[in-house]
């Protein structure tokens, strides 16, 4: 439709006086009708178009849910195993606030998960069965749009906070696992057992892991705003120039 009106608006006569256009693989065609194909291509292409803005928006949305649900269900599952199969030693004074950290970050850890879970599982079936019907118009029925926050939280739960959570996991649990050997009943006060090193390297080791996690994080959601934001403005500067062309020419034929 789109380019059914604009052929009709553009497809003006060319004037003989029209200088021709010397563009590459479009020898004898004058200016006129090379503006005309160039600006009828970028606003009919799919690219640029709001059907396929839609469908991208659609098939992004998908990917997140699928990648949040096996993420999620990864972790939680690995995080329940961890907290079933510890082996705590009964012979061995553990200092309570380990106790205490490792049993809430591992409720939080898969509760987190559970309920990036939970939306995943909801809303992916129905947004698949848009995505498999291959009909342009039927990208309205799809709630995607309509879910979107819950689909980013589901994203920042399962990718940011869930893994956040699964690092903080693994140190408390290296703790749990090491520092009772060669402790001999002791408690924590031997520090200097080999159970105590082992957990404390993987505490040095995790916590750069950790920043590096961060920072990443942060970086690559600039990083993508970034991208897209360069796009969209350069989008916009070629159908400005293209405009502008137009409206020269067209005013260059009115003199004449």
């Amino acid at each position: 439709m789109v380019a059914t009106i604009m052929s009709a608006e553009l497809n003006v006569p060319g004037d003989p006086a029209t200088p021709a256009c010397s563009e590459p693989g479009h020898k004898g065609m004058d200016y006129r009708d090379w503006v005309r194909r160039s600006y009828l291509e970028l606003v009919t292409s799919n690219h640029h178009s709001v059907q396929a803005l839609s469908w991208r928006k659609l098939y992004l949305s998908r990917a997140k849910l699928k990648a949040s649900s096996r993420t999620s269900a990864l972790l939680s599952g690995f995080a329940m195993v961890a907290m079933v199969e510890v082996q705590l030693e009964m012979q061995y004074r553990y200092p309570q606030t380990l106790l205490v950290a490792f049993s809430a970050c591992t409720t939080v850890l898969v509760a987190v998960h559970l309920f990036a879970l939970l939306i995943s599982t909801c809303i992916l079936p129905n947004v698949e069965a848009v995505s498999n019907i291959h009909n342009l118009n039927s990208i309205s029925e799809s709630p995607h749009e309509r879910m979107h926050p819950y689909i980013e939280l589901a994203w920042g739960f399962s990718t940011v906070l869930g893994i956040l959570l699964f690092l903080a996991e693994v140190v408390l649990l290296c703790w749990i696992k090491f520092l009772p050997v060669d402790a001999g009943g002791r408690g924590p006060g031997a520090g200097a057992h080999a159970g105590w090193r082992a957990a404390l390297v993987s505490t040095i080791i995790m916590v750069p892991v950790g920043l590096i996690f961060v920072v990443f994080t942060v970086h690559f959601y600039r990083s993508l705003v970034r991208h897209k934001t360069e796009r969209h403005n350069r989008e916009i500067e070629e159908l400005h120039k293209l405009k502008v062309q137009l409206d020269g020419h067209d005013r260059g034929l009115q003199v004449v």
